[in-house]
C-alpha cells in the first residue's frame, strides 16, 4: 500500500504595504501659514534660493535673494624677492592717505538704483562673446534699448541680456564669468 504523502498549504495574507500619508490640512481659500513656514525652513536648512511646491490645486513658489558682500577694494599682490639689505634706501617719509573717492554703490543700493539691469535669471554673466572678442559695453558707452549688453549662461545656454532703454553704462557690478543670481543687479543704464 503506497502512502501519499499530504502537503499542507498555508495561506499567507498579503504584507501590509504602508501607504504615503498625506497630511490633513484644513481646506481653506488662502494659503497655508504652517506649509509656508515649512517651505521657508527648508529654504534656510538646505541653502537654496528657491522653492516650489504643487499641492492639489495650491501651486506655491517661496525665493529669496541673497545678500552679497561688496567685493574687497582694489587689491594688488605683488610678488617678488627680498632686495638685499644693503641695497635698501633710507626710510622715506609716509605718503599721505589719498582723497576719500565715492564708494560704487553695493549691490543691495544697485538693485534700488532706477536705472539697473537686473538679471533674469541664476546663471554665469559674460560680458564678452569669447575669450578673444571685445566685450559687448565698457563703463562710459552709450546704449540703444535692445542693444546686447551681456551674456547669462543658464542651463548650456546663452541668453542675451539687452539694454531695457536708451541711455550711458554707469557702472557694470558684476565680472566676466561670475555666477549670477535672479534679480541680481549686473550693471547701470542712465
Amino acid at each position: 500500500m503506497s502512502k501519499k504523502r499530504s502537503r499542507a498549504v498555508v495561506k499567507k495574507s498579503p504584507a501590509r504595504v504602508p501607504q504615503k500619508r498625506t497630511p490633513q490640512r484644513k481646506p481653506t481659500h488662502g494659503v497655508d501659514a504652517e506649509l509656508v513656514r515649512d517651505l521657508a525652513k527648508v529654504l534656510d536648512d538646505s541653502g537654496l534660493t528657491e522653492i516650489e511646491v504643487e499641492y492639489g490645486e495650491l501651486r506655491l513658489r517661496l525665493a529669496r535673494t541673497l545678500v552679497m558682500a561688496p567685493p574687497p577694494a582694489h587689491t594688488h599682490v605683488v610678488h617678488s624677492a627680498p632686495a638685499p639689505a644693503a641695497a635698501l634706501p633710507p626710510p622715506a617719509a609716509a605718503a599721505p592717505p589719498p582723497a576719500p573717492v565715492a564708494a560704487p554703490p553695493t549691490p543691495a543700493d544697485a538693485a534700488s538704483h532706477p536705472g539697473a539691469v537686473l538679471s533674469p535669471m541664476v546663471g554665469t554673466a559674460y560680458l564678452a562673446a569669447n575669450e578673444d572678442a571685445p566685450p559687448f559695453v565698457r563703463a562710459g558707452d552709450k546704449v540703444t534699448k535692445g542693444q546686447t549688453i551681456l551674456l547669462v549662461e543658464a542651463m548650456k545656454t546663452f541668453n542675451q541680456i539687452h539694454a531695457p532703454r536708451d541711455g550711458t553704462v554707469r557702472q557694470i557690478l558684476v565680472g566676466n564669468a561670475d555666477p549670477v543670481e535672479f534679480n541680481q543687479p549686473l550693471m547701470i543704464i542712465e
